[in-house]
């Protein structure tokens, strides 16, 4: 089919104004390779460029909501801008006990304590109550959160927390570490070991908890090979116990085959005959 020297002017001067392929296809009505003959050689302004861009930012976005089974509409939910006590407590268990990717955030836990704390703080902060429930090897169960736009955000805060903390009031800090211990803390107490010890595969993350403690006259270690944090001596367990302890309710895992203490007893429990066996 021939086409005349005017359509072929039109088709590249919209080429040159940016349109895109699509565009040109929809307004000439010309099948898309016959087009592509006569664009190709054309550079791409920055008018152009950017719409792909959009463009390929919009498929991205789509494609993952497909594969979730969410919708591509805009997602409400509360975003605060101001760090509160609560936000601080659960952006830091995602951080800690959690996974923040481009499809949402999901919190490991086998307490059922700590996963309500993380439901509550969703639905009172960010107003978001559509959460799945799975349960994994060994007990653990996690609640996901599986959307887009609250994956990016609270990446986004989570990214944030990390710089804001280290001059954050003390009370934001107070709960930072509490999150931490509650997650990633236990206790040894025996006759010649007493100490509370924390994981996290993060070194920077570890430097800021040790950083944290000292605002709290609390020291401890850090073993680097091992990616552990430990509090030792009774001065520093005390005012551990002062300041942080862990959450009421919150147990060691009892039915595990290497438990010494072979039931299910409070952290805080715990902490306490350490204290009192010195």
């Amino acid at each position: 089919m021939q086409h005349s020297g005017k359509t072929i002017q039109e088709i590249i001067q919209m080429r040159k104004a940016g349109f895109t392929l699509g565009e040109i296809t929809s307004k000439t009505r010309l099948k898309k390779s016959t087009i592509y003959h006569h664009i190709q050689s054309i550079p791409r302004s920055e008018i152009l460029i950017q719409k792909i861009k959009e463009a390929s930012r919009r498929t991205q976005k789509m494609m993952a909501d497909k594969r979730r089974g969410k919708s591509v509409k805009t997602y409400a939910f509360a975003k605060p801008k101001k760090w509160t006590t609560d936000f601080v407590n659960l952006v830091a268990h995602f951080l800690f006990d959690g996974q923040i990717n481009h499809a949402g955030c999901i919190y490991y836990n086998r307490s059922e304590k700590l996963r309500d704390v993380v439901i509550e703080h969703m639905k009172k902060i960010l107003s978001v109550d559509d959460y799945k429930t799975y349960e994994t090897f060994g007990g653990v169960k996690r609640i996901a959160y599986f959307n887009v736009e609250i994956g990016f955000f609270i990446k986004q805060k989570a990214d944030e927390l990390l710089i804001y903390i280290l001059f954050a009031p003390k009370e934001h800090k107070l709960s930072f570490l509490r999150a931490f211990f509650d997650d990633e803390g236990c206790i040894t107490c025996s006759k010649h070991k007493k100490y509370i010890r924390g994981y996290q595969h993060s070194l920077p993350i570890l430097m800021i908890i040790k950083k944290l403690l000292l605002d709290f006259g609390i020291e401890s270690k850090i073993d680097e090979k091992y990616f552990e944090l430990y509090i030792s001596r009774k001065d520093n367990l005390l005012k551990f116990k002062k300041y942080i302890n862990f959450t009421p309710g919150l147990c060691v895992n009892g039915k595990r085959s290497n438990s010494i203490w072979k039931e299910s007893l409070e952290k805080r429990e715990i902490l306490q005959r350490a204290l009192k066996s010195y």
